[in-house]
């Protein structure tokens, strides 16, 4: 599947076992949380979940598109399991995916052959590197619905993530953090089609909009290489929030200077439309944002 639109980007773990192994275990364990909320159901008890959240089925959630100067930012897509909802845009990887479909300059670089990849909290370096990324924390909640179903949610799929960090700059690729591997993990949608990231509000680079990249996968088992996706996407931000963050937050400063020469409509990405891939944000600078949007995919 190709993108429909060009991208401007800057041009001692066991890792026998893998992302397959990795994804396998942690469905295991969702199956068993699932039997032990059933179990504490049929005795009165009450089970306090964790992770991913996502609106109830049958609502929505709708917005402007536009951010406020609180760091408050809504977007725009449907939630639930009734309704109408948009395909997302397939965009291109860019440079840096990390996913096996290019090189480093020591050889491929493929991410998702690591032990470990499968995670929430992808702040961190896995394997042999150990560096950890700074800057404001952010949750980031997708919801994977299938749009030729009502928006129906969908379970046991696989979804990467990757974004730069906040001095711009990319894992596996940029100069000075080539050994590191942080901002990049594999998490499988639940029951209700969500996955859940811990990570940071991503920089700005020069001749980008602030953004976040995905890619899809059908299932666990397809989630070791580049060829098995079945969609490629990015995540954009409201402007508010953005300039909130960078002119407040620590270590931000040059992406405020890049901040300030774009804007959606010269980003050569998302100039054609991104109102299906702007996030819904809440919260602010000194406590850290939630990030939230609804996926929508023709499965």
């Amino acid at each position: 599947m190709q993108p429909h639109r060009h991208d401007a980007e800057e041009s001692g773990h066991d890792h026998d076992q893998g992302l397959a192994h990795d994804l396998g275990v942690l469905q295991q364990r969702r199956r068993a949380l699932g039997l032990l909320a059933g179990i504490a159901g049929l005795g009165g008890l009450t089970l306090l979940g964790c992770g991913g959240g996502g609106a109830d089925a049958g609502t929505s959630t709708t917005g402007t598109g536009s951010g406020t100067g609180t760091g408050t930012g809504t977007g725009t897509g449907s939630t639930g399991s009734t309704g109408s909802c948009s395909v997302i845009p397939e965009e291109t990887a860019g440079p840096y995916p990390g996913d096996g479909s290019n090189s480093n300059g020591s050889g491929i670089a493929n991410v998702l052959a690591l032990s470990g990849i499968v995670r929430s909290d992808i702040r961190t370096s896995i394997g042999t590197a150990s560096g950890t990324a700074g800057g404001v924390p952010l949750t980031l909640t997708l919801k994977l619905v299938n749009a030729n179903s009502s928006c129906a949610d969908l379970s046991g799929y696989a979804i990467y993530l990757w974004h730069c960090d906040r001095e711009g700059r990319y894992s596996l690729y940029s100069a000075s953090v080539v050994n590191e591997n942080y901002l990049r993990g594999v998490q499988s949608t639940g029951s209700d089609g969500t996955v859940t990231f811990t990570t940071i509000f991503p920089g700005c680079y020069d001749g980008r909009m602030p953004h976040m990249h995905f890619e899809v996968y059908r299932n666990a088992g397809a989630a070791t290489s580049y060829a098995n996706k079945i969609k490629t996407s990015q995540i954009a931000f409201p402007t508010a929030v953005c300039t909130t963050v960078y002119s407040t937050a620590s270590g931000y400063s040059s992406s405020l200077t890049n901040f300030n020469r774009i804007s959606f409509a010269s980003d050569n990405v998302f100039s054609d439309g991104y109102s299906t891939q702007l996030a819904t944000l809440t919260g602010d600078v000194t406590s850290g944002y939630a990030a939230t949007l609804t996926v929508g995919i023709s499965a």
